[in-house]
């Protein structure tokens, strides 16, 4: 073990900040949907990988600008997702079932997306690839810019939805507790398949900022279950800013670790900080 240059030490760090945004873009629909639906739903990040593909299929068949499909995208998901969640609805599914439910969902996306891309690996390349910015010595892609501004941006906006607005006040007294909210007219129904639709859009815009920082192949869709897991139920659930802080968390502290040590620790980091949380703040989840 040797001590990096501060340089390393410092670009390791906004590699970390970069990256930690893209855990908290994935989770911050998983964790609204555990928190508030109390349902784990593994299909996420099947739809992020399946957004991933399109907007690869889209930029390179197409040549549609691949921040333009956040603008045609989301929107399909959302329709998909109010979809799936009345479909789930018309079962009584606990959180347990749910995830087995949604997992079987995950492993039929997967096959789909190896029939139509094949397993073979994707890289959507674009003129964003070779953007970036120069402070002192260190680099700032344009991709993993723009992946951390849209991170922060709809997680603060979603933030202020929730805590300002009258629907987010309606959203979180409906997962306190149903039956009252029910009584005070609230919509349970109605609002389940409104929030399902905007997580799968938030997995659509999660996945189009996938295509544009990494290498696409569907066997990677569960080597990022972990991580998030472990962000979102770090940040808590429910919560829309804290999938993003412990995402950065995460990315900070594995990226430094991948400096000092050795990349084979870095997936270590993100469970050995839930377990100590698991251990001093047992009832924080």
């Amino acid at each position: 073990m040797s001590f990096p240059s501060f340089n390393l030490l410092a670009q390791s760090i906004l590699s970390g900040i970069f990256i930690g945004g893209l855990y908290g873009l994935i989770g911050l629909g998983l964790g609204l949907t555990w928190g508030l639906l109390r349902q784990i739903n593994l299909a996420h990040f099947g739809l992020v990988f399946l957004a991933a593909y399109m907007s690869y299929h889209m930029a390179t068949v197409w040549h549609v600008d691949p921040l333009l499909t956040l603008l045609i995208l989301p929107p399909l998901f959302f329709l998909f997702g109010v979809g799936m969640q009345w479909v789930l609805s018309r079962f009584a599914i606990s959180p347990f079932n749910s995830l087995l439910v949604t997992f079987g969902i995950t492993v039929v996306m997967e096959s789909v997306i190896q029939a139509i891309w094949t397993a073979d690996f994707r890289r959507l390349e674009t003129h964003y690839n070779d953007q970036k910015f120069t402070i002192g010595s260190l680099y700032i892609p344009v991709p993993e810019l723009v992946t951390l501004v849209v991170a922060v941006s709809l997680s603060l906006l979603i933030w202020a939805a929730m805590r300002y607005t009258d629907l987010g006040k309606a959203l979180r007294a409906m997962a306190e507790d149903g039956p009252i909210a029910a009584a005070f007219g609230i919509n349970q129904k109605g609002m389940s398949l409104m929030l399902a639709g905007i997580c799968a859009a938030l997995a659509a815009v999660a996945g189009i900022c996938l295509a544009l920082t990494f290498t696409l192949t569907p066997s990677q869709i569960f080597a990022w279950v972990g991580v998030v897991f472990a962000a979102v139920m770090l940040g808590g659930l429910g919560s829309a800013l804290g999938p993003l802080v412990a995402g950065i968390i995460i990315g900070v502290s594995e990226a430094i670790t991948m400096a000092v040590a050795a990349p084979s620790w870095a997936p270590i980091v993100s469970f050995s900080l839930l377990i100590v949380m698991l251990l001093f703040r047992p009832g924080k989840l």
